[in-house]
């Protein structure tokens, strides 16, 4: 299995996301969280699974929440590049691609 690393962008948006869910209701947070836990797990099992955009990152849709998980396989690491909200302005995170 790949390894993981997650974009600092992207771990601060999980963790606002999360204590935003908490603020609407307890132990939505930890919900929101688990499930952005779990779609890291099924990326890192199977990569290849998701479609390529065009701006070249695949991207994992949230069943629970309106999130997606943009992420590129890089050789023998899955860099996360964004947990970015599916409502908001799309593609902000692109700028991430170049660092």
């Amino acid at each position: 299995m790949k390894r993981l690393i997650v974009h600092t962008e992207a771990e601060l948006e999980l963790w606002q996301a999360a204590d935003y869910y908490e603020t609407k209701a307890s132990g939505l947070g930890l919900d929101f969280e688990l499930e952005v836990r779990r779609a890291f797990f099924d990326i890192q099992e199977a990569p290849n699974r998701w479609p390529v955009r065009q701006n070249g990152a695949c991207c994992f849709l949230l069943h629970r929440f309106p999130y997606a998980i943009y992420y590129i396989e890089i050789e023998d690491i899955i860099w996360i590049v964004a947990v970015a909200h599916m409502r908001r302005e799309p593609y902000y995170w692109r700028n991430r691609l170049n660092q």
